[in-house]
């Protein structure tokens, strides 16, 4: 059946404050780039190092996300780090807010949250 997650998207209210952050802050890899002008959105598909993917879009006037109280849907993105404190000063450095380093009390590994550019929460998660 399932073999692993091939890829999450994203739709952003800023593509290039969102590209930008998704590549020069998070350090993604560009596999493609596409303006789809029959939609007026651009698909931009971004590599993460273990295989799976992060397609980003952007379409005129999208909604913004329910966020409190949580709404139904994906709560969030997950990212594995080696080393969740200089993830954490890399983000710092670049503006970008973390919240305090808590550890799971069911696995004992330690993780943080921090938002992209139109809020969606994303997470570091110390493997």
């Amino acid at each position: 059946m399932l073999l692993g997650l091939h890829h999450a998207a994203i739709i952003c209210a800023d593509y290039d404050r969102a590209r930008d952050f998704y590549t020069r802050i998070l350090g993604l890899t560009v596999l493609a780039e596409n303006y789809r002008a029959a939609r007026q959105s651009w698909k931009l598909d971004l590599a993460l190092p273990d295989g799976g993917q992060i397609e980003l879009f952007s379409f005129p006037d999208p909604p913004p996300r329910p966020n409190r109280p949580e709404a139904q849907g994906l709560r969030h993105l997950a990212f594995a780090v080696a080393d969740i404190e200089a993830c954490c000063r890399h983000l710092n450095g670049h503006g970008v807010a973390t919240e305090p380093v808590r550890v799971d009390e069911y696995t004992g590994r330690r993780y943080t949250f921090f938002k992209d550019p139109d809020g969606l929460p994303l997470e570091l998660y110390e493997a």
